[in-house]
């Protein structure tokens, strides 16, 4: 295991020697030490690397990620793994708003709690969430799966197209587009799956399913206002 300790090296140089390892991987495992809420750790990584990260970390953590899997040992700022490709992103404590953005593939998984827009725009990522999700989350969700094991905050899954979304706890309310589903054999097989990947320890069959509504997929004139 490589040890790179932020008090003594940048986050440029921590950076270039990950993305050094698409060229010629000469080590698969990084430990980053003292980390102290810094911006863009682990980020544009395209190598099946194992990166454990010993502390929190601030924007951006493992953004863009591709094949790694990334293990954030404390709370994550905003955007971590946004537009993450594949490989695994785990944070043990909370993460901030925006968990998720944009991301087409792979596996984030979160500990504790996630803020506002927790997945808005993803695009095939599954996320599970072991607490609560904030406001507008999976807003515009396009493809993928959101799980839930606590409550989710207010217009949840605003204006979403085929993302599967899964809470076992409270709804504060729906957004635009979105309602819930009929939770068929297929979609506990589907969750069961998500939540085994992910380490959780839940029953299936104690949550709901909410989806598209496929309202607002063309334009209606007497839809206007919810566009």
């Amino acid at each position: 295991m490589k040890t790179i300790d932020l008090a003594e090296s940048s986050i440029r140089e921590l950076n270039q020697a990950l993305h050094d390892q698409a060229q010629e991987c000469l080590e698969r495992e990084f430990e980053v030490l003292n980390p102290k809420g810094q911006h863009n750790i682990a980020c544009g990584i395209d190598q099946n690397l194992s990166v454990d990260i010993r502390g929190h970390a601030g924007y951006f953590c493992a953004g863009m990620n591709k094949k790694a899997h990334v293990v954030i040992h404390g709370n994550a700022g905003q955007g971590v793994a946004e537009n993450m490709m594949s490989g695994t992103v785990r944070v043990k404590g909370d993460a901030s708003q925006a968990a998720g953005a944009t991301a087409q593939g792979g596996l984030l998984v979160i500990e504790g709690n996630a803020g506002a827009r927790c997945g808005i725009s993803m695009k095939g990522v599954d996320i599970v969430v072991k607490g609560d999700v904030g406001h507008m989350s999976c807003f515009m969700g396009q493809s993928g799966s959101l799980v839930v094991c606590g409550d989710a905050g207010e217009a949840l899954g605003d204006s979403l197209y085929e993302v599967h979304i899964y809470v076992k706890g409270e709804v504060k309310s729906l957004g635009a587009d979105c309602v819930e589903k009929e939770m068929r054999s297929e979609h506990i097989e589907e969750l069961t799956d998500l939540l085994n990947r992910a380490g959780v320890d839940e029953d299936p069959s104690s949550f709901k399913r909410y989806g598209s509504a496929r309202q607002l997929y063309n334009f209606k004139v007497d839809n206007a206002s919810a566009y």
